[in-house]
């Protein structure tokens, strides 16, 4: 509305100076070179109008022919880098779809058409790497590097580039670079993070997690931050202890939950006297995750304390989380180191119905030592051989009997502590079957076997039946396992074959055990 407002406003202001011009008749006379000339003064003005308007004309007619070869030139240019452009996004589209043979054809027209793009390095080097030609990738990618706009893309092929290698020089080579020209580029400090950890640099590992400071969340910078000064400090444990328990305890402020930091921490701080701040953070620690290995640096916060001192201590520590077993757990065992037995009985009772392995254990070694019974301790043996498992260090598949910073498979923090396999989601419960009589009779004779006829029930008071097998009873594979290292692999366990399976080396259904061989069976399980 503006534009036409001005428009008529101008319109009006010429038309107004036409009148006025037209009101005002004059003569203009030219005298040159002999010649006179004499016309009105509008005629004169629109002379000059129209002659400035012609050589306007005249010189951008001139000003077209010169600059001719030029734009002619540009043209070219400007459909040969079209049709370039064009290849390249053909190219691009054909890698993401996986057409080889479409992507190399348009890899070469953008190589002819616009050699010098930077996506037409990206191009080859990613249809290189569709077809497999790993050397002409990193050719691309070197290509990319002695360019100053596409260096970084070029050092992060190569880095990739040598990790399918299996290449672990050239890709710290290249990760290292890229973060001299970019620090805080994500992926080339995390590399340089994961290689110090890998190599069991911390110090190093602590400098490139500042690198990716901007890159993380703070909770998460602070997690990673924590890890490796526990590993620090486990690392300085038999060399420095003073350097060790600076960086613990500035590791237990950035995470407290963070179990092996709060047990080193507290290990420390006994050491040099300072047991009450030692005893708040094993006790916040405890709060916030119970674990074993707080426990027990809990339990040894003084030396030279009494066994019913030690167990005093751990009653007040699992009071401060009750109905956890882990608390249950470590007043057991004080009480049992006590000689306290009435009591480790009585904290393990809720969970007997049920028990984990460790518990069983505890129960096996409660009863050898108040008892010395044998059965018993048998008892639990077996039960500890069919009960579920206990938390323990995991991570990528591998059970280790320590915390690790880093796990198999190189990440940071990647050790948890769960029941391993637990993610399978096994939850068909334990059958609780208690053992036959633990000696054989004098003299049991041995029943002829006869594969058509079952088997006829014992009686209950006959003291001389031998026993039957029991097939759900077989101990599984990882009970019979020899003694493990500190970190191995988990295997494939088999599935539970259920109370009907026939186990190797024992009798079908429908015929008659013989007493010698069941006999031999059953004292392998226990001995």
């Amino acid at each position: 509305m503006i534009r036409v407002v001005f428009f008529l406003v101008a319109l009006a202001l010429v038309a107004a100076g036409f009148a006025w011009f037209a009101d005002r008749p004059g003569d203009i006379v030219l005298t040159w070179m002999g010649y006179r000339v004499e016309t009105s003064l509008m005629i004169a003005a629109l002379a000059v109008i129209a002659l400035v308007v012609a050589v306007i004309l005249v010189w951008s007619i001139l000003n077209a022919l010169l600059r001719a070869p030029e734009q002619v030139s540009l043209f070219f240019r400007h459909r040969r880098a079209m049709k370039g452009y064009l290849a390249i996004s053909r190219g691009l589209i054909a890698i993401g779809s996986g057409d080889l043979r479409l992507a190399r054809k348009s890899a070469d027209d953008a190589g002819r058409l616009s050699p010098g793009d930077p996506l037409t390095l990206l191009l080859n080097a990613q249809a290189a790497q569709l077809a497999g030609d790993r050397a002409g990738a990193e050719r691309a990618f070197r290509a990319m590097t002695r360019r100053d706009d596409t260096k970084l893309l070029g050092l992060r092929g190569l880095y990739i580039e040598a990790q399918r290698n299996n290449d672990a020089p050239a890709a710290r080579h290249a990760a290292e670079e890229a973060v001299k020209l970019a620090p805080t580029l994500g992926w080339a400090a995390q590399a340089v993070l994961d290689d110090r950890c890998a190599v069991s640099d911390w110090e190093g590992a602590l400098a490139a997690l500042e690198h990716t400071k901007g890159a993380l969340e703070k909770s998460d910078y602070r997690r990673k931050r924590a890890v490796l000064l526990a590993a620090r400090a486990l690392a300085l444990n038999d060399i420095d202890r003073d350097g060790s328990r600076v960086a613990v305890l500035e590791a237990v402020k950035l995470a407290p939950d963070l179990v092996p930091a709060a047990a080193l921490a507290g290990r420390r701080l006994a050491e040099a006297g300072e047991q009450r701040k030692a005893r708040r953070i094993l006790e916040r620690a405890w709060e916030i995750s119970p674990h074993p290995d707080i426990a027990e640096a809990y339990a040894n916060l003084r030396l030279g304390d009494s066994a019913r001192e030690r167990l005093a201590r751990m009653q007040k520590l699992a009071a401060k989380v009750p109905g956890q077993l882990e608390g249950a757990l470590a007043v057991a065992r004080a009480a049992l180191d006590a000689r306290e037995f009435g009591t480790a009985r009585d904290v393990l009772a809720p969970y007997l119905s049920a028990p984990t392995r460790r518990v069983a254990t505890l129960m096996a070694e409660i009863e050898e030592t108040e008892h010395r019974d044998v059965g018993r301790v048998r008892e639990w043996m077996g039960r500890a051989m069919r009960a579920a498992g206990d938390p323990a260090w995991t991570a990528d598949g591998v059970v280790s009997e320590r915390w690790l910073p880093v796990s198999p498979n190189g990440r940071l923090d990647g050790f948890t502590w769960r029941v391993p396999l637990a993610e399978l989601g096994v939850s068909r419960p334990v059958v609780e079957v208690m053992p036959a009589p633990l000696e054989p009779p004098a003299a049991a004779p041995t029943p002829e076997i006869d594969a058509g006829a079952q088997p006829e029930p014992a009686e209950a008071a006959d003291p001389v039946e031998p026993p039957k097998p029991v097939p759900s009873l077989a101990p599984s594979p990882a009970a019979k396992a020899k003694p493990v290292e500190p970190v191995i692999p988990l295997v494939q366990v088999p599935d539970d074959p259920g109370p009907d399976a026939v186990l190797d080396g024992e009798a079908p259904s429908g015929a008659t055990p013989v007493s010698g061989a069941s006999w031999q069976r059953f004292r392998k399980r226990f001995l």
